[in-house]
C-alpha cells in the first residue's frame, strides 16, 4: 500500500527519523518544520496522512489540527499526533481537536507503521465514496456533510466485555452520547452485531478463554458488519495484539486502565466518521438510482433498458428460452396536455406506470421509453403469453378512468401495444425492439386501443 505522508516537526532529527521509517515501508514522504507550512502543503498537495508534532513555534499542533478539520478540503485527512506529551488530558485535547490518534515519543516502529497503514486504508475507502458522492451533490442532492458533529442523535454502541465491573465503567463513560448494550459472550455479540443496527462495537480484550481478535476478524468478514467501527480496549504492553488488530481492520484502540474522557473522544470520532461514510454510501446509491430511473414514474429509464436488455437477450439465447418485448403508447396523450395542462399529463403518466407495475411480473423489466411510450421486457415468455399480459393491461387502461387529483377530472384513456418475440426471428436486442415498434405502428394504424403482435 502506497500513500503520501506529511511529517510535521520543528526538530530536524525527529523529521529524519520518521522519514526514514516511512520510506523503508515505501511511503512517499513530505516534510514541514512548522504548522503554517503544513497547512500550505495540505492546501496545494494531495496528502493521505499527517504525522503532527504538538510543541512547535508559531502555531502548535492542536491549532493546526483544528484548522485542518474545519477546512472542507482537508477535513478528511487523518491526523496522528506524535509528541512527547504523555498526559491523558493531552490525548483528550488532541482527540477533541480532531486527531485520529495520539502517539507518545519514543514511538514503537511496528505500532506506528500499523497505525499508518490502518488509517490510510480507511481514508482510501472514504475518498472513493466521497468522489462518487460529489456527483450526487452536483445533481442537487443533499450535502452529506451537514449535521455531522457526532451528537446528532443518540448512538447505539455494542460493548463486548467479559467483566461486569468494566462494563459498568464503560457504560457510565459513554452514557452522554448514547445507549450501550453490554454482552459477555463474544459469539452472541457477533450475532447481535449482524442482526441489528449499531454505530460502533467496543471489544474489551479481557477474556480469559477467548481470543478477542477472532471476534474482530469475524466482524470484518461479515457483509452486515464489514464497515462497523471497532474499538479495541487492550492492556498496556499488548503492542503485538494492537498491531495485529489494526492489520485485521479495527478502527481504533484504547489502553487500559481506560480514561473515560479519552474513551468518549475516541468513540465520538468513530461514530462521526461512520455516519459520514453511511451518508456517502447512501448518496452513491441514490446517484446510481438517479442514473437509471425515470424520476416522474419511478420506472427504469431508457439508459437502463439499453444496457439491461442485451444481458436478458443473451441469457435467453444461451438457455434457448423465448424473450418477448412490448412497446406501449398512450393513445392521444397530447390532447391531455393541450386540454388539461402538463400537470394533468404527468399524473396520467404516473398512474399509467402504476398500472404497468400492477400487471407485469416480478421478473419482467418495465421502463419508460420516452414521452408517453413504455417498454416491458418479459423473459421466458412466448408471444402468446405476452399477448395475454398485454391484453390484461390494455383492458385495465380502458376500463378504469384516470383521475386528475388537482381537479377531480376523470379521463377516459386507451393505449396501443406492439409485441415481438425473440423466438420469431429477432437476432439482436435492437431487432427485438424494432419489430415491437413496427407492431405498435400497425396497432395505431388499425384504430388504436389494441394489441398487435409482430408477424414472423
Amino acid at each position: 500500500m502506497t500513500a503520501r505522508i506529511l511529517v510535521v516537526d520543528d526538530v530536524p532529527a525527529n523529521v529524519k527519523l520518521l522519514e526514514a521509517r516511512l520510506l523503508a515501508e515505501y511511503f512517499d514522504v513530505l516534510t514541514a518544520e512548522d504548522g503554517y507550512k503544513a497547512l500550505a502543503i495540505c492546501e496545494g498537495t494531495h496528502v493521505d496522512l499527517i504525522l503532527l508534532d504538538i510543541m512547535m513555534p508559531g502555531i502548535d499542533g492542536f491549532e493546526v489540527c483544528q484548522r485542518l478539520k474545519s477546512n472542507a478540503r482537508t477535513a478528511h485527512i487523518p491526523v496522528v499526533m506524535v509528541t512527547a506529551l504523555d498526559q491523558p488530558s493531552d490525548r483528550v485535547r488532541g482527540l477533541k481537536a480532531g486527531a485520529d490518534d495520539f502517539l507518545t515519543k519514543p514511538v514503537n516502529d511496528t505500532q506506528l507503521i500499523a497505525r499508518v497503514r490502518s488509517l490510510v486504508r480507511l481514508k482510501s475507502l472514504s475518498d472513493e465514496l466521497r468522489i462518487r458522492a460529489d456527483t450526487a451533490q452536483n445533481l442537487g442532492m443533499e450535502d452529506v456533510s451537514r449535521g455531522l458533529d457526532g451528537r446528532e442523535e443518540s448512538a447505539q454502541i455494542l460493548l463486548v466485555d467479559g467483566r461486569a465491573s468494566s462494563q459498568e465503567r464503560i457504560i457510565k463513560a459513554l452514557k452522554s452520547i448514547g445507549e450501550v448494550t453490554a454482552i459477555s459472550d463474544p459469539q452472541a455479540a457477533l450475532f447481535e452485531a449482524a442482526e441489528n443496527a449499531w454505530d460502533m462495537v467496543i471489544v474489551n480484550a479481557n477474556f480469559e478463554d477467548y481470543d478477542p481478535l477472532r471476534l474482530c476478524s469475524q466482524l470484518r468478514s461479515l457483509e452486515r458488519t464489514r464497515f462497523l467501527p471497532i474499538l479495541l480496549a487492550a492492556e498496556v504492553g499488548a503492542e503485538d495484539m494492537v498491531v495485529r488488530a489494526l492489520d485485521l481492520g479495527i478502527n481504533d484502540y484504547i489502553l487500559r486502565p481506560v480514561d473515560p474522557n479519552e474513551l468518549l473522544a475516541r468513540a465520538l470520532t468513530q461514530i462521526k466518521r461512520k455516519r459520514y461514510n453511511d451518508r456517502l454510501r447512501m448518496s452513491v446509491r441514490q446517484t446510481i438510482e438517479l442514473a437509471v430511473t425515470d424520476p416522474l414514474t419511478g420506472l427504469h429509464n431508457r439508459r437502463y433498458l439499453d444496457n439491461h436488455l442485451k444481458m436478458l437477450f443473451d441469457r435467453s439465447a444461451a438457455r434457448g428460452r423465448p424473450l418477448s418485448a412490448c412497446i406501449v403508447d398512450i393513445d392521444r396523450f397530447k390532447s391531455v396536455n393541450d386540454d388539461f395542462g402538463h400537470d394533468a399529463g404527468d399524473e396520467v403518466l404516473k398512474e399509467f406506470a402504476k398500472r404497468i407495475r400492477a400487471t407485469v411480473r416480478g421478473a419482467d423489466l418495465a421502463c419508460r421509453f420516452g414521452g408517453e411510450e413504455f417498454v416491458v421486457v418479459m423473459p421466458d415468455t412466448d408471444s402468446e403469453t405476452a399477448g395475454v399480459i398485454a391484453e390484461r393491461l390494455r383492458a385495465m387502461v380502458e376500463s378504469t378512468p384516470f383521475v386528475v387529483k388537482s381537479t377531480g377530472t376523470r379521463l377516459e384513456m386507451t393505449a396501443s401495444f406492439g409485441l415481438s418475440c425473440s423466438a420469431e426471428g429477432a437476432e439482436t436486442p435492437a431487432q427485438l425492439l424494432k419489430q415491437a415498434d413496427l407492431a405498435l405502428y400497425r396497432a395505431k394504424a388499425e384504430g388504436r386501443n389494441r394489441v398487435v403482435a409482430n408477424a414472423a
